[in-house]
């Protein structure tokens, strides 16, 4: 048997996200489902019982009283992303390890100031990018950097939509610029930057642009919308993310030699216990003995463990990657509201 603490987690908030995130907690073995806050007792206490939370589970009927249990470990915030930069930072100073959905703040000000907290505090940050967790991601890494193969990466590109119509006649948190300003860019374009980072090997490029045509609600909130990034060394990418379109989850990259590397269902797998990709004419499975969103979960309650336990320090790692996706969509934000101009950030 394992000698592996199980880290206490804590969920913030009953967002629909937190149902996928709450059976992650109770599937990896590292895990312990322990409390959920929201902010009226009623709501936390119907849906721990909605989502099986174990009958010693603790529910709070504020934020604030869960992060002063100092039995928790660990926190995940799925709260709208304008809410991150305040709880997300009290986290941190309450010593709770911090899992926060994505976009991870509003901007990269913000979320340096939530990185500055969890640093300053000595506690793990990670955000919820669940497909980076999944044992095909590396699988699809291990192909991307072999030179004999696949060569020099010259070019990706990221795509991911869905149909929204139902948002657009309801009161949804993602079209309400007060509660997640990004929209479409935040919500789907955070997974697009962040596949195109990962296949450059989180290099920033030196340029981007957003395509003209993008989307705004009357609201002022992106529904769709794309850009183009280009490196110094002449790779490139695209990515195109919207609410406005079929269902859509690919990324494709081109290398200086061998096959094409081809994804269709990258963010979430077709299947719970396999995922596969394509090179060239060839298809590659790779399965998981637990679901991709536990998998995260499992990582993370590791790294908390290495600090609790072995009195390690905070992989910076996670901060880091996160806070190079938030570039990326700033710039794209940034070149929309300045008529679709190129933004240089380098690195």
């Amino acid at each position: 048997m394992s000698s592996e603490p199980k880290i206490r987690f804590g969920i913030m908030g009953c967002a629909d996200i937190a149902k996928k995130v709450s059976r992650a907690i109770s599937l990896a073995p590292n895990a312990e489902l322990s409390a959920v806050a929201s902010r009226t007792l009623e709501k936390a206490t119907a849906f721990a019982a909605a989502n099986n939370f174990p009958p010693d589970a603790k529910v709070y009927g504020s934020y604030e009283a869960l992060l002063d249990d100092p039995e928790i470990d660990a926190v995940y915030i799925p709260l709208p992303t304008t809410l991150h930069l305040k709880w997300a930072s009290l986290a941190a100073q309450k010593k709770k390890h911090v899992l926060l959905e994505k976009p991870v703040a509003v901007s990269v000000p913000e979320l340096d100031q939530i990185l500055a907290a969890c640093e300053a505090n000595g506690v793990q940050f990670m955000d919820g990018t669940m497909w980076l967790h999944h044992p095909r991601t590396a699988k699809m890494k291990e192909f991307l950097t072999s030179e004999d193969g696949f060569g020099e990466l010259r070019t990706v590109h990221s795509c991911l939509s869905f149909p929204a119509d139902e948002w657009l006649h309801k009161d949804n948190i993602r079209l309400n610029p007060d509660l997640d300003s990004l929209g479409a860019l935040g919500d789907v374009g955070w997974y697009c930057a962040y596949s195109i980072l990962w296949a450059a090997d989180y290099e920033l490029p030196k340029t981007v642009i957003a395509t003209p045509g993008a989307v705004i609600s009357e609201a002022g909130v992106i529904l769709a919308c794309g850009a183009s990034l280009r490196w110094e060394d002449g790779k490139s990418a695209t990515f195109h993310c919207s609410f406005l379109a079929k269902m859509e989850s690919s990324i494709t990259a081109v290398g200086t030699k061998g096959p094409t590397l081809e994804v269709n269902d990258y963010v979430i797998p077709i299947a719970e216990k396999e995922a596969s990709f394509v090179a060239s004419s060839s298809q590659h499975v790779v399965p998981t003995d637990i679901p991709q969103e536990a998998c995260l979960i499992r990582e993370l309650s590791r790294l908390v463990g290495e600090i609790k336990v072995n009195g390690g320090k905070p992989d910076l790692t996670w901060a880091s990657r996160s806070r190079k996706t938030q570039r990326v969509l700033d710039a794209v934000k940034e070149s929309i509201d300045n008529g679709f101009q190129p933004v240089e950030i380098g690195n």
